[in-house]
């Protein structure tokens, strides 16, 4: 008896033990390139997109029932006939700020394609996909988002000055106009509905419509995506306007801690109310790691009261009650805790397609790549990675500032032109290439001020264990015939590399993962990678 009630103790102490581990949760709820996310909720399920700038397949899709677990379970561009991220699309264009919603049983995706075709919207009833092909807008702007009003008419809330007149610089705008979905076109007039919440204010964008309790509430980013970034947001008894701005704007910022506060930049937000009544906002912010932001832009959860304030005609929306701002370490949403699977730190290229958490730079043309026998083999092309093309280079997101990518791969040539290994990827002109070339292995960094050779080291084998570790500050470099006798490339690489005060259009974020190429000479080689690790620490 005595043992059964210690037993039943220990399962009360356990549980109680994991009540209070789950009662709070630590922002970013998306670590790495995860920016301008945008939200919506369908029952007791929620749904987030963010940008994806130049990287295939585009606008990742993610599904939470607890707002804090959040399982990727596709993207809403997976086809090349459905969107071309062709070469010469510069560093962070593509797709920008999506908005996504749902409305009689179908989901919407409305986003940008900059530098290849301007606004468009994509449907789908599965979330998952697959999505329809682009229904083109020929609007100006970026971060267009839609409001379905209760009579059922459908807004599209665009992004821009229509006046085209500058009273001060960088002056911008939200303005609306009526879309008519069957047409799959705007229709109607176009209403300014404003230039920011005050004189001065610089590129107002990312704007979103809410109607709350009978009123309408416009909510936009401003300050431009850096120090200066917040979240204004203003009010009208009428879906034309006038919108007027919140005496408390702006509602959410982190520009007044300076530029060396943890947690900076916050801005881009969107909102949801949880099927209890609670309102969160997720936005994007950086996280600053010894003066560098290595992890670009990155999704936060923040929760959020409406209060009437003294004088207000209408509610203010105020994050983080009390507090202010994004927090780090927050009590948790009054939700089911639903933890997800967790990806697998070991890709053994077993399946019949790749992971979702693959990406490549641009929409692959043609199939250079094939998985076959547990194997991801890659061909070998004349596309590199200094330039803006889709070389032969699959990669996924680096999600903490500590971790370890691995990579075992078979590949042989005595052509110096021929080079295979790993990569950790930013832009054109900021990566790390880790190579086998010929009988030897080579340490490649790619700057703005040129490309510079860190390491080289003889090694013949075909077969080869490569491995990054990074301490969080240091990339330091290993190889061998196993993971168990690496031997240290004996020179470290600053992760700064890819950080965003080292690189330029650094919208995107950073990658690592597998590169082939036979530099601008055509070829017929390929090289096999067995399996690939990521593990954060």
């Amino acid at each position: 008896m005595r043992k059964l009630v210690l037993f039943a103790m220990s399962v009360v102490l356990a549980i109680a033990s994991l009540c209070a581990e789950n009662a709070t949760f630590k922002n970013p709820i998306l670590s790495g390139f995860h920016p301008d996310p945008s939200i919506c909720r369908v029952g007791d399920e929620y749904y987030m997109v963010n940008s994806s700038f130049e990287w295939f397949p585009g606008i990742p899709i993610y599904k939470s029932k607890d707002l804090i677990n959040w399982k990727l379970i596709g993207y809403g561009i997976t086809r090349p006939e459905q969107m071309q991220f062709a070469d010469g699309l510069q560093d962070s264009r593509g797709i920008y700020a999506v908005t996504i919603r749902h409305h009689d049983g179908l989901f919407y995706l409305i986003t940008t394609c900059v530098q290849c075709g301007g606004n468009f919207y994509i449907t789908a009833k599965d979330p998952a996909g697959p999505w329809s092909d682009p229904v083109w807008l020929h609007s100006q702007g970026i971060d267009p988002s839609l409001f379905w009003d209760e009579d059922g008419k459908c807004y599209y809330v665009g992004h821009g000055n229509m006046s085209r007149k500058s009273d001060w610089p960088d002056k911008n705008g939200a303005w609306m106009q009526e879309l008519d979905t069957k047409q799959g076109k705007l229709v109607g007039k176009r209403v300014q509905l404003t230039h920011g919440h005050a004189s001065n204010a610089r590129w107002t964008e990312g704007p979103h419509i809410y109607k709350i309790n009978g009123k309408y509430m416009l909510l936009v980013a401003e300050g431009g995506t850096g120090y200066f970034h917040s979240v204004t947001v203003f009010h009208s008894d009428s879906i034309w306007g006038p919108y007027i701005p919140d005496h408390a704007n702006p509602v959410l910022t982190h520009r007044h801690l300076g530029k060396d506060s943890y947690i900076h930049s916050v801005g881009h937000a969107d909102l949801v109310q949880t099927q209890n009544g609670e309102w969160w906002a997720v936005s994007l912010a950086k996280r600053h790691f010894d003066g560098y932001t290595y992890l670009a832009r990155e999704t936060f959860l923040t929760p959020v009261e409406f209060q009437k304030l003294e004088g207000m005609k209408w509610e203010t929306p105020i994050f983080n009650p009390g507090k202010g701002g994004v927090p780090e370490m927050c009590k948790r949403p009054n939700l089911p805790w639903s933890p997800v699977e967790k990806t697998p730190v070991r890709d053994n290229f077993d399946a019949d397609k790749l992971a979702l958490e693959w990406n490549f730079l641009r929409t692959p043309m043609e199939k250079w790549y094939e998985l076959k026998d547990g194997h991801l083999a890659l061909e070998l092309r004349p596309q590199v990675a200094d330039s803006l093309v889709n070389p032969s280079l699959v990669a996924r997101r680096i999600e903490h500032i500590a971790f370890t990518a691995s990579a075992k791969m078979k590949f042989s040539s005595r052509k110096s032109n021929e080079q295979a290994g790993m990569i950790v990827y930013r832009v054109s002109n900021g990566h790390v290439q880790f190579i086998k070339c010929g009988n030897e292995l080579v340490l490649v960094s790619t700057t703005r001020a040129g490309k510079k050779e860190l390491a080289r080291v003889p090694y013949k084998k075909a077969e080869v264990v490569l491995r990054i570790v990074s301490d969080g500050k240091d990339m330091r470099f290993y190889y061998g015939e196993s993971e168990d006798a690496l031997t240290d490339m004996g020179v470290a690489q600053l992760l700064s590399i890819i950080s965003d005060e080292k690189v330029s259009g650094g919208f995107n974020g950073p990658y690592v993962g597998m590169y082939a190429t036979s530099n601008g000479k055509s070829s017929k080689s390929k090289v096999w990678f067995d399996w690939f690790d990521y593990e954060g620490k």
